[in-house]
């Protein structure tokens, strides 16, 4: 550029005068960037234009991508010792850890909100902004939403690199924001020593689908989309042992939406969702038993990786997030003997623009997997959740090792599952010998059907009039079965009440009962179902 050499004296011989560089105070005059360069940043010198292809944007700062966070623990003793937000209107904030926060403003509409602002971590701007883009729009996905809006968030080194880098940067980020149907509707911007983007995404959601996502119970399978090995990747290539392969096939994942996988776990009716993001897949899975008060077995030989990233870790390539989010789980995994180190770390590492972790009931796994292939979107089953102690990990060598914590059987007490996609919705899975079996089949020869004939009779009985008369008893049965949220049950129950000359109204009341229990997922269960069924005559 031109340079007024005039307007450099004067600025320059002021910051001599007061000792200091007028635009840092912590630099002397002539500060390094004019030492390096030969511009003025006081006096509006800017850099040359370059060719942008040249810069490497993870080599201008200290930690590339979500690796760049505060570590969770150090996070968490922060965020535990602030006041808690008493606001009605909060469905989920900062107490519960969620992906992104839920804000009623309607009985059936709710605002979702989140924020995600991360260092580079790969070489091309436009790239970067894609991915960050992509990251950014992950978390309202995975929590069943919709997003609508985005606000930008750049810090940018504005007097060492020229406004064509960030030009690229926002550019690559605006392209996946429009395929995902958001509008960029402002943002903020500040000089920093380090390129920084994010994004704080408004979408919407249903409050219903927001509360379903929330039951992770034991039995349900853990789906993963996504593989896992960014953090060592751009790592490696920082450190110059780039790995060019899978470091190709991270960078295309990373900047890749969510929104497909987001889709088919609705469709399949799963029952909790994170993305695996900087505090990798361990410490984001505990977070989401802890909501639910549960433990997980993952299987090593089943977690998907990148290409390069186990032989990268197996070389002693292991990132500082890793060591920072072993920190932060703790104890809270129990690895079988003989599991691969390798496969440890890749558990704990930082992931950029990572997968959704899907928790999903075992009878829907694979309307899950189909619905995820149907989309060109990948699908690892890698665990399940079983009872235990309260968010902790099994970390078993692979999916056929049996240990003490394989005889903690599922608690067959808790409902199953319900579907948030009421034109699709699959009925759910029951135990054999359940009143629907009582009400619609003869049971076949055999020890079960001895049992089954038993409960059929226990359960006649239970409906004969007593101190409670046989309309009465059948109210409580079908607002019982409304709560459990058994498909085929709910069926039977229905044509009974209908039989007996129950009004729909009555069976609303009844129903609401088990609603003012079971909240949102019942609610859901119940009006999805009865629209299934047939109106009753009259």
């Amino acid at each position: 550029m031109e340079v007024d050499l005039a307007k450099r004296h004067l600025v320059m011989e002021r910051s001599r005068q007061l000792g200091h560089c007028i635009c840092d105070v912590r630099r002397p005059c002539p500060c390094d960037v004019f030492t390096d360069q030969g511009i003025c940043p006081c006096a509006g010198e800017r850099p040359d234009p370059v060719d942008v292809t040249q810069v490497k944007l993870t080599e201008l700062v200290h930690n590339a991508g979500c690796a760049s966070k505060i570590a969770p623990a150090d996070l968490d003793a922060v965020l535990g010792r602030l006041p808690a937000v008493n606001d009605p209107a909060v469905i989920s904030g900062l107490a519960a850890g969620d992906d992104a926060a839920v804000y009623r403003i309607a009985d059936n509409l709710c605002l979702v909100q989140t924020v995600d602002v991360f260092t580079p971590c790969v070489d091309d701007p436009h790239l970067f902004g894609r991915i960050c883009a992509a990251n950014c729009l992950s978390d309202i996905y995975a929590m069943g939403g919709t997003p609508r809006t985005a606000l930008s968030v750049l810090a940018f080194p504005s007097e060492k690199l020229p406004g064509e880098i960030m030009f690229h940067l926002l550019a690559g980020a605006m392209e996946v924001l429009a395929d995902a149907g958001v509008a960029l509707v402002g943002g903020h911007s500040l000089k920093d020593d380090e390129i920084k983007l994010g994004f704080a995404i408004t979408g919407t959601i249903d409050p219903a689908v927001a509360a379903a996502l929330e039951t992770p119970r034991v039995g349900d399978a853990l789906v993963l989309t996504k593989p896992l090995g960014t953090g060592v990747l751009t790592f490696a290539r920082q450190i110059g042992r780039a790995h060019a392969t899978g470091l190709a096939a991270a960078e295309a994942s990373m900047a890749t939406l969510n929104r497909a996988a987001a889709e088919a776990m609705l469709e399949a009716g799963a029952s909790a969702c994170t993305d695996v993001t900087g505090f990798g897949l361990f410490a984001h899975l505990r977070r989401m038993l802890r909501t639910g008060g549960l433990t997980a077995r993952v299987f090593a030989d089943a977690l998907p990786a990148f290409d390069g990233t186990l032989d990268l870790l197996r070389q002693g390539v292991v990132p500082g997030a890793i060591e920072r989010n072993r920190e932060y789980v703790g104890d809270g995994l129990r690895g079988a003997p003989g599991v691969d180190e390798a496969l440890v770390n890749l558990g704990f590492d930082a992931q950029t623009s990572g997968g959704l972790l899907i928790a999903v009931p075992a009878g829907r796994r694979e309307i899950l997997l189909q619905a995820l292939a149907r989309r060109g979107a990948d699908g690892f089953v890698i665990g399940e959740i079983i009872n235990g102690t309260v968010g902790e990990i099994f970390f078993a060598a692979n999916a056929r090792e049996k240990t003490a914590t394989t005889l903690m059987e599922p608690n067959r007490n808790q409902p199953e599952g319900v579907s948030m996609s009421s034109p699709n919705s699959i009925p759910e899975a029951h135990s054999e010998g359940c009143c629907a079996d009582i009400f619609n089949r003869e049971p076949a020869a055999g020890a079960v059907a001895e049992s089954q004939r038993a409960f059929g009779a226990f359960m006649r009985s239970v409906q004969t009039a007593g101190a409670v008369n046989e309309r009465t008893k059948e109210l409580i049965l079908f607002s019982l079965v409304v709560f459990s949220r058994c498909a085929p049950c709910f069926d039977a129950h229905l044509r009974r009440a209908r039989e007996l000359g129950l009004s729909q109204a009555e069976l609303d009341e009844a129903a609401w009962c088990a609603i003012a229990m079971g909240g949102a997922p019942v609610k859901l269960f119940y009006q999805e179902n009865l629209d299934k069924m047939p109106k009753a005559e009259g």
